[in-house]
Formats: C-alpha cells, sequence, structure tokens
C-alpha cells in the first residue's frame, strides 16, 4: 500500500510541476513574448488617423537623390490624399493616388507601383538616417525616421 501511495505522490508532483512549467513561462500578460513583436523589414511604419505608413524606407541614387520605398493605406471611410512629402526638409517630387478604400493603396516603388516620389539633391548615403514628413489631405501629418539603402540588391531596380 505504501507504494502506491508513493507512485500517486510522484504522478501528482509531476502534473503539478508540468503544469506549473507549462504555464509559468509568461506566456501571458504585458509583458509575453507574442506582444513584443519586433520589426521584421528595414521599414518604418506609423499610423495617423486612418492612414497607416508600411515598410517606408529611401534608396539612395547614382546622382546624389534618393527615391521612397514604402505602401500607404486608408482604412477609413473617407478620401484622404498625400499632399506633399519631404526628405532632411527637401520637397519631393511626387505623383500619387488617392489614398481610399476603393481605389487601394498608395504604393511607391516595386512591380505594383502607382505613386512615386523622388527627391533631388538629398545625398544621403546608404545606412543613413533621414526624416521623412508625410502631409495629408485631412490626416495629421506623418514623421518618420527612415534608413536609406543602397541601389543593390532587392532594391537594384528602384529608381532611375
Amino acid at each position: 500500500m505504501p507504494k502506491k501511495n508513493l507512485k500517486s505522490a510522484r504522478s501528482a508532483l509531476f502534473g503539478a510541476l508540468l503544469i506549473v512549467g507549462l504555464t509559468g513561462c509568461n506566456a501571458s500578460g504585458p509583458d509575453a513574448p507574442t506582444r513584443n513583436v519586433r520589426q521584421v523589414t528595414d521599414g518604418v511604419e506609423a499610423t495617423s488617423g486612418d492612414v497607416k505608413a508600411v515598410n517606408v524606407l529611401l534608396v539612395a541614387q547614382e546622382d546624389g537623390s534618393a527615391v521612397l520605398v514604402g505602401t500607404f493605406v486608408n482604412s477609413g471611410e473617407g478620401r484622404d490624399a498625400i499632399t506633399a512629402i519631404t526628405a532632411n526638409g527637401i520637397v519631393g517630387e511626387i505623383s500619387v493616388s488617392t489614398l481610399d478604400q476603393y481605389s487601394g493603396p498608395a504604393i511607391f516603388s516595386g512591380d505594383s507601383a502607382n505613386s512615386t516620389a523622388k527627391f533631388v539633391g538629398l545625398n544621403a548615403k546608404a545606412s543613413d538616417r533621414v526624416n521623412v514628413e508625410i502631409t495629408f489631405a485631412n490626416a495629421a501629418p506623418i514623421k518618420l525616421n527612415a534608413i536609406v539603402r543602397a541601389k543593390a540588391e532587392a532594391y537594384a531596380n528602384v529608381g532611375n
């Protein structure tokens, strides 16, 4: 009889330790590892009202200019528009579509691009950080500190 009780006690202890081990790993709550998502791209993100900027960065060009890469999405019911973009105070030469749910996002550079922004005379080098400000017709401006990438590898076809 004592062997049976000892076996039951061991099983109960093992079960309790297993429960504590599985639930006590800080897998929930405000400091849970799943809540601490890290940025996995070079581009930065920000939100202003219903407009979200996604994966925004610049690609340095051979002539000293830089080209914007990124996507802007309006998830609201109303229309909005990008009215200006500056990089380190230099006003960009932009061509951009309206931001609304029906026309889709404004995509700068890439195979599905429908918008462009070029900053002549920026003279930023790869790995520099640049202050970018995007102004909208309705939403408050978005201010970002974006990285500059070299016109190579994944960004070899961006720009001129």
